[in-house]
Order: C-alpha cells, then structure tokens, then sequence
C-alpha cells in the first residue's frame, strides 16, 4: 500500500492507493483528528479508513442481484461475511497515481467487470486553504447501458460536545440484513437532526431523503461544514465508538429495486457520472442570544 501525504498550513490529509481510502484528515491549524484516524495494522482492511469510496452502487442490493431490461445481474458473495456485495468493488480496488501536486491528488482506477459494470474511475482530492475536496467521477466503459450510483463513507470523529445538524424531508427503516424498510415523513426523535443535537449513542443505520446537501458538526472550538450535489444522504453510528458517518449518496438504499430507481442513472458506452463532497473547517457559530 502506497501513502500520499496532502498538506497546506490548515489541513493535512493522507491517502491510501489501497481502496482510494483517506486515511486521515487533520487540523493542521487546531490540531486533532477531523475524521477517525487509521490504525496501521497487517490485516488492516479499507473500512477501517477515515473515509472510502462507494462504487459502482453505494450500500446494498437486496438479494445480491437485479435486472436491467431483461438481462439478470448477479453479484458475487462479500468476500468478508455480509450477505450482500456492500459498497461495490471500488474500496476493494488497487488505484495508480494520474496526478499529483502539493496540494491535490488524482488515482484512477478500471476494476474487473462486476455483474455488467465495466467502468473506470477518478477520484480527486484537493485542499484548497480550510476547506477539502472530494470529486468522484465514474464512467461506463460496457456494450449495454448499466445503472450507476455513487457515495463516500467518512466516519467524522465526535465528543461529549460535538452537535451534529442537517435537514431532510423523511427516510426510510432500518430491517432485517439492514436493508430499508418503509419509508417515512415523520423522523423519529431520536434520528432528527434538524436542529444541532447530540448524537444518541445508539445504533443508526437509515438513509435520509431530501437533503438539503448541507450538514455540521460543531462544537466550542470549530465548526465542520459537509456539502454536497445529492439529495440522499446515509447516516451510520454503530453506538458503540467515537464516530458518526455522513455519506452522501447518489441514490437511495436498495435504489436497484426501488420504483423508478430513484438517483441511479442509466449510462451508456462512454457516459460519466460524478459526485462531489467538500468539508470545511470553520469557527464556531455564536448561539442565539450572544
């Protein structure tokens, strides 16, 4: 695995060719850890990374198949243990370099053919003063028209005192293999973050409609700004460690078998899609009243 440093004198990112992982992203200027830092170790796997890419499809498909026309796509089997092929092959993908600056990175990679995917991928990183970019850029390289999806997984660190907050319209049930269930208007309590708020410590696994594209994880010291281009956005806590992810998704859980296949876009021979997230680090915002 090869290591890439990012550097200017606000943030500091490393990044794994393995995977087109982030390994970790720190505040230069603060100090500290912005996302879960990686832990070296020999059977180190690229879901332990701060942050991995989702590709050709992001999350799961139920049943490990779907079709395209008349034409059945099967997956193959997780090669570690879930019942479904999760997250694509992108995060299981060896990267090479195509450019790389002081301040900005390129991999690129073209994975083996999974269930009619045939496809190639760019992703690029850039920092750019406190704020750093992430755009993800996929494209079709197969005879027959194939649904594409994309997303990345950071896992952002939290404290006692970090107050998570992003606005949607609805989402959807956790169920069995935790595949959606019905989706839903009314959020739960404790699964609202329309205002800033702790979050619960429990387990989270549900993905959110109507994004607003924007979200932030705040506390007394700084402010953590996520945007993105999609209206779909997954929110993982495992309550157990110090961490929340924020994926934002081209396409909602299960889209595969969902009607009208919300978010997915059929692309043709030569057509591209791409996906975009940028995280600032900013001062924190007075409260109310100050």
């Amino acid at each position: 695995m090869n290591i890439f440093t990012l550097e200017n004198p606000r943030l500091r990112a490393r990044i794994a060719d393995s995977g087109a992982c982030l390994l970790s992203l720190e505040d230069a200027d603060r100090g500290g850890h912005l996302l879960r830092p990686w832990a070296e170790n020999p059977a180190w796997h690229p879901g332990e990374s701060a942050m991995f890419p989702m590709l050709p499809f992001a999350n799961r498909i139920a049943g490990n198949r779907f079709t395209v026309g008349d034409r059945r796509c099967s997956l193959p089997p997780q090669p570690f243990g879930d019942p479904f092929y999760l997250h694509g092959n992108g995060w299981l993908t060896r990267w090479q370099v195509v450019k790389q600056t002081a301040h900005a990175l390129t991999l690129g990679c073209a994975p083996e053919e999974l269930a009619g995917y045939r496809y190639a991928a760019q992703i690029a990183w850039t920092l750019a003063d406190n704020r750093f970019e992430t755009t993800l850029t996929l494209t079709h390289l197969g005879e027959e028209s194939m649904p594409y999806g994309a997303g990345l997984h950071p896992f952002f660190l939290l404290t006692p005192e970090d107050r998570v907050q992003f606005s949607a319209t609805g989402m959807w049930s956790e169920e069995e293999n935790h595949l959606p269930g019905a989706w839903r208007e009314a959020i739960p309590a404790d699964r609202d973050f329309s205002r800033p708020r702790a979050a619960p410590g429990v387990w989270i696994n549900n993905c959110y409609s109507g994004w607003s594209g924007a979200a932030a994880i705040s506390n007394r010291f700084r402010r953590i700004e996520i945007k993105s281009d999609t209206p779909w956005l997954m929110v993982y806590q495992n309550g157990k460690d110090d961490f929340i992810c924020l994926e934002p998704q081209t396409h909602p859980v299960n889209a595969h078998h969902l009607p009208g296949r919300p978010g997915l876009r059929m692309l043709r021979k030569g057509e591209s899609l791409a996906l975009k997230m940028t995280l600032r680090v900013a001062d924190p915002r007075p409260e109310a009243g100050d």
